[in-house]
């Protein structure tokens, strides 16, 4: 069969995501840090967007009344979709920019729909607040706090460069992650030669620093201790998987003593640290910043979104008078309408998006409001379909608002994607959220005898008494969740 070429015409649909539209579910899915980032950045690349002075010096006062009488006002619940939805604005994005603006009337500045109504933030003005690298010193590594005890511990520059690189593959554990073969092969040396470096890098501090497995790093531990005549080091040497049994006989009979000296040699054990590095870790820790409050007022809840630090934009006049003087250059007026139009979209993107925070947050605490009132165990099942169907939204909008945005509310802080979760059925009645079950077992356990822990199976009996329908599997799935050990890791042999 012959090959021929054919030139045949077909007519589809095909959704072409626009630069504005990619913008706006871009703004969509920011947390709060990352919208105060992505502003920033925005106005270092449009000259048509400044900063409006903040609201509590008189300028900023009267600069808000003047042009926005609702200015910082919470959205009425009345409000047109067309003018309250994200979605809507989204998918209407062209429709919704108008080519030809009036500027002598529009709004020249931006404010989201809630204004917070906690004492948020400092009223100093960035420049006037110290940066907070004023107030912390910099931390010490674990590989620079070797280093500088190794200095004065080396032989000569051969042996200081043999301890750098044991030092330099060291985790964040304080355990080498090497073998002494990579390691006389990255030195230029014997294995016996690194062997000698290694003992004498272990007799730094921390203890129990340099080893290679949990056994050494507790012998040395025991070792700078005087302790390796005790039961303790014996145990440590020889029996420690029947120190994970805990199987206090057999440790009786292997090690020739009583009870109470093997439980005395235990205690000794637990006061040493299995992982000497961490103290030194470099990895600083994550501060969540809510991107929205509630709080209680009387018998109600208020919501209020965070825009603490946040920059609040408004157009910049000498560019908006440059683009309206005709003996402006054609390419000067160009440039500055293409920046005009994008500095438009992204004011009303961001109105919009703290509209669309605030609403599905409201509605998802239409449904939950037993959780604000009792707690994690009366959460509720709720799906993304739910509030999506409260507000007329598509669930990819409810998941872009509540994905890696947190909410701060009287019983803590979360993720709105928390208040998402699956249903765990009863015998009778309505279901329950696996969330609140989880809270259960972890009650159950906390009140548990820790000599006699209780089974996976005596909590589905447990939990069956409540009224709760759950598999065993079920609850060893949760309990590996919460972090929590079996029966026999969680038995106390004292």
């Amino acid at each position: 069969m012959a090959m021929e070429l054919h030139l045949t015409q077909k007519q589809s649909q095909t959704m072409v995501m626009t630069p504005q539209l990619q913008q706006a579910i871009k703004l969509l899915q920011m947390n709060h840090i990352e919208l105060t980032e992505e502003i920033t950045n925005e106005m270092m690349s449009n000259p048509l967007l400044e900063l409006t002075a903040p609201a509590n010096t008189p300028e900023g006062e009267s600069e808000n009344a003047a042009d926005d009488p609702d200015y910082d006002k919470v959205p009425e619940k009345t409000a047109p979709r067309e003018t309250s939805e994200f979605a809507d604005t989204v998918g209407n994005s062209e429709e919704k920019i108008r080519e030809d603006i009036d500027w002598e009337n529009y709004l020249e500045e931006y404010s989201s729909s809630p204004s917070s109504n906690l004492a948020m933030g400092s009223h100093e003005t960035p420049e006037e607040t110290p940066g907070f690298e004023t107030f912390t010193a910099a931390k010490t590594s674990l590989s620079d706090f070797l280093t500088n005890q190794w200095r004065f511990a080396a032989l000569d520059k051969s042996d200081f460069f043999r301890g750098e690189c044991i030092i330099g593959n060291l985790n964040d554990n304080g355990y080498l992650a090497a073998t002494m073969e990579e390691l006389a092969k990255q030195a230029g040396t014997s294995e016996g030669t690194m062997e000698g470096t290694l003992r004498r890098i272990q007799e730094l501090e921390p203890p129990g620093i340099a080893a290679r497995n949990l056994r050494e790093c507790l012998l040395l531990q025991l070792t700078q201790l005087g302790l390796t005549d005790s039961p303790a080091y014996e145990i440590c040497l020889n029996y420690l998987k029947l120190l994970e049994k805990k199987d206090l006989p057999a440790l009786c009979r292997a090690l020739k003593v009583d009870k109470e000296q093997v439980l005395a040699a235990i205690g000794t054990l637990q006061t040493l640290n299995p992982n000497p590095g961490l103290a030194y870790s470099s990895s600083d820790p994550i501060y969540v910043t809510p991107d929205v409050y509630i709080s209680k007022v009387g018998d109600d809840y208020v919501i209020s979104l965070n825009e603490d630090g946040m920059p609040r934009l408004k157009f910049s006049n000498a560019y908006r008078k440059l683009l309206s003087d005709k003996n402006s250059s054609d390419e000067t007026r160009k440039y500055l309408s293409e920046k005009l139009k994008g500095a438009t979209f992204l004011i009303r993107s961001i109105q919009q998006r703290q509209r669309t925070i605030y609403r599905v947050t409201e509605s998802i605490f239409k449904f939950q409001r037993d959780f604000l009132d009792h707690g994690i165990e009366y959460l509720k099942p709720l799906v993304l379909r739910d509030v999506a169907d409260d507000l007329g939204f598509h669930e990819s909008t409810i998941s872009r608002v509540t994905t890696n945005k947190y909410v701060d509310t009287p019983r803590g802080i979360f993720e709105l994607k928390y208040f998402f979760d699956s249903p765990i059925n009863r015998f009778q009645g309505e279901s329950l959220s696996s969330e609140s079950v989880k809270n259960r077992i972890k009650q159950i356990i906390t009140a548990e005898d820790p000599k006699k822990p209780l089974s996976d199976q005596r909590i589905v009996e447990i939990l069956r008494g409540s009224n709760i329908k759950i598999a065993r599997r079920t609850v060893a799935k949760y309990r590996e969740i919460l972090g929590v050990g079996s029966s026999s890791e969680r038995k106390k042999i004292y």
